[in-house]
């Protein structure tokens, strides 16, 4: 008995392991599109940053300029950031992740960007979705 627990134990660790290793290999992929797209907001190439929004995003903003309007309108940290350091990650259910960014930025504030993304058919991820908040943190 005390052998078989025991076997349950390492099969129950393995298969902790292997799937956190699944979840890291996306997680690394989400963080590869946020990281593209904010340094193609600093390049200031649209279109490029635009490839990385998912299709329910291109609905909504159906153009480069549409898109890099609403993204210069209503999110400047992540438009012109500073610098950025990625979070807590967090797979949310099957093909999506949430990603916490901690944004520096223009105006020298800190924010707190959440991001969303979902993995495409061909295996990308693409950004769903980003809400932006002023970090908790104390500025010194």
């Amino acid at each position: 008995a005390s052998m078989r627990r025991t076997i349950v134990i390492l099969l129950a660790a393995w298969l902790h392991a292997t799937a956190g290793n699944a979840g890291e290999a996306e997680i690394d992929a989400a963080q590869s599109t946020i990281d593209s797209q904010l340094k193609a907001f600093q390049a200031d190439d649209g279109a490029l940053a635009y490839s990385f929004a998912a299709p329910a995003i291109r609905q909504i903003f159906p153009t480069v300029e549409s898109f890099m309007g609403m993204v210069t309108g209503g999110y400047q940290p992540v438009r012109r950031p500073q610098s950025y350091t990625f979070g807590k990650a967090e797979e949310t259910g099957a093909g999506t992740i949430a990603q916490q960014v901690f944004v520096v930025g223009p105006d020298g504030k800190e924010y707190e960007a959440l991001y969303t993304l979902e993995r495409q058919p061909d295996g990308r991820f693409l950004i769903t979705g980003c809400s932006l908040r002023a970090s908790n943190a104390l500025s010194t």
